[in-house]
């Protein structure tokens, strides 16, 4: 399923792209008029993540920022590259 999110499957929908022309009567013009309608895509923001499942596993997954921000995924636990040695301690 493509540019759907793999949690809540939020996917793109249809809207209208509405164009006007003119100055608001409030701000001291005539109206303002509707020279254009068009279709177009709302698309979700949708980000590519490596995600913890609950069993363990780990893969990787398009999930929407809503779903990130939200905690309804836990993104994988990356180990640091490398360790500092441990001091020996002093006598």
């Amino acid at each position: 399923m493509a540019r759907a999110c793999q949690v809540c499957g939020k996917k793109p929908v249809l809207g209208n792209s509405v164009t006007h022309r003119g100055k608001a009567k409030y701000l001291g013009g005539v109206g303002t008029k509707v020279t254009g309608i068009t279709r177009r895509k709302f698309k979700p923001n949708l980000q590519s993540v490596h995600v913890s499942t609950p069993n363990g596993t780990k893969k990787s997954m398009r999930v929407c920022t809503q779903c990130l921000r939200s905690g309804a995924v836990t993104k994988t636990i990356r180990q640091a590259p490398f360790k500092l040695p441990v001091a020996a301690e002093k006598k």
